[in-house]
């Protein structure tokens, strides 16, 4: 079974609504070196196709996406 890295950084943007999850994962992203990880923690639901298109768009990487009771967890890796 693969384990999954340990982020470098967690942020809890738990209570936020869009596009506040995103804007503070990218501003915590722009500030990291390329390959470190990033845990982010959302509740809301809008957050599961904004962070897909994100990392699309800009070329990190969604390594894990999780749900677990209303939480989002996402699992992402700096370009």
């Amino acid at each position: 079974m693969n384990e999954l890295p340990v982020p470098d950084q967690v942020l809890d943007v738990k209570g936020l609504n869009c596009p506040m999850p995103l804007l503070r994962a990218k501003l915590v992203l722009d500030g990291m070196e390329s390959g470190r990880h990033l845990r982010v923690e959302a509740t809301d639901p809008h957050s599961v196709p904004d962070f897909e298109a994100f990392c699309q768009k800009t070329g990190h990487t969604v390594i894990a996406r999780w749900e677990d009771s209303g939480v989002y967890g996402f699992l992402l890796r700096r370009r």
